[in-house]
């Protein structure tokens, strides 16, 4: 059986999402299936090896060993465009690569290859998306981001490198459709990929619950520091609210709610959450998290006795002190690309549902045997 070699038209589309989904469907469907990251960018050490961040992700929730030289046999770190441009005989890459598909395939029913980026990513030290589907003689199917015009026409321009490769391509999943625009979408999308002859496997809906940051992520995304409740790093958040809007008919859920407010309006802000909470017989704090802003303009830490409250204890809300002021506290969180890891359980398991859900693996694996 040929390998899947997952794509897509860019940066944030659900890539890894629907990797996640294919291999954990796959393998419900009794195939044994395996999963590599050829080449990686983002990476954390494991037992003092490097690894590419979502390899380390999958083997956590797959549930295998990971082993670095295996299942993230190339990381593209700071410098290493420039390294080998200066010096290509230095690296091995392709070597690399084959090496880790010989060990890896024969154990499996099923390889599936995740990509990085767009098409061509990595092409700059010769391993684009394209040329690695090549090396590693995989179907690919593509990800794309849901939409009509524009989908289409990133379709076009991203299959055209795989198409120069001679690379088939197994399917296309359109990610992240409004669930509105469902029919629309797969009526013009399904058309214009049946005039070029390319099965469209699956319209996947948006699902906000996906977007949703936790605390960790969020402080990530202000410089922060925490004063409080650190250990409640994984509370996720559903919305935000400035201390000087606080009010009844701002939300339609009062849950898991990110406070961002000023050190001189947290007492006020805080007993209107209170006065709220009862007045809908809430039997938990509807707050997530706590950001203490500053004033923007110059380092101003609060120490933690200015901002202890007996709320922040008796209800373990973790608290963040930034040097932003409001205003910018609530456009940096707005702007947080979220990505799937290990922190987010939900997320996993919901992604996989809308995977299995939405995309059609019996076309998918028709398409991959064709292609022996």
């Amino acid at each position: 059986m040929k390998n899947i070699y997952v794509a897509a038209t860019g940066q944030h589309i659900g890539k890894t999402t629907s990797t996640l989904g294919i291999v954990a469907n796959l393998q419900k469907m009794g195939y044994n299936t395996g999963y590599c990251k050829p080449v990686g960018q983002q990476h954390l050490t494991v037992n003092g090896k490097t690894a590419d961040k979502d390899a380390v992700l999958f083997s956590q929730v797959i549930g295998f060993e990971l082993i670095p030289e295996y299942h993230s046999p190339v990381i593209l770190g700071r410098g290493a465009t420039k390294a080998y441009l200066d010096n290509p005989g230095d690296f091995e890459y392709p070597k690399a690569i084959r090496a880790a598909a010989e060990k890896l395939e024969p154990n499996f029913d099923v390889m599936v290859y995740e990509g990085t980026g767009h098409p061509g990513v990595g092409g700059v030290v010769d391993l684009s998306n394209a040329d690695v589907a090549k090396m590693l003689d995989a179907g690919v199917v593509m990800v794309v981001e849901g939409g009509i015009g524009r989908t289409i026409d990133r379709l076009i321009m991203s299959t055209a490198l795989f198409r120069e490769h001679n690379l088939p391509l197994i399917g296309v999943i359109v990610n992240k459709v409004i669930p509105e625009k469902h029919d629309e979408v797969t009526h013009f999308v399904g058309k214009k990929l049946e005039k070029m002859g390319i099965p469209l496997l699956g319209v996947v809906p948006f699902d906000k619950t996906l977007l949703f940051p936790i605390m960790e992520t969020v402080n990530d995304a202000v410089d922060g520091r925490f004063v409080f409740n650190g250990h409640r790093l994984n509370n996720r958040v559903e919305d935000i609210m400035a201390g000087s809007l606080v009010d009844l008919n701002e939300f339609s859920a009062f849950r898991n709610i990110l406070l961002v407010v000023s050190h001189k309006r947290l007492n006020e802000a805080i007993e209107k959450v209170k006065q709220i909470a009862k007045m809908k017989n809430l039997k938990r704090t509807p707050l997530s998290g706590v950001i203490v802003t500053g004033d923007g303009k110059r380092a101003n830490w609060y120490k933690p006795e200015e901002m202890e409250h007996p709320y922040f204890i008796n209800n373990e809300i973790p608290v963040i002190t930034t040097q932003l002021d409001t205003y910018g506290s609530v456009v940096k969180v707005s702007r947080i690309e979220v990505k799937i890891n290990t922190r987010t359980p939900w997320k996993i398991k919901r992604a996989i549902t809308l995977i299995r859900e939405h995309v059609d693996f019996d076309l998918m694996m028709e398409e991959l045997k064709k292609l022996k």
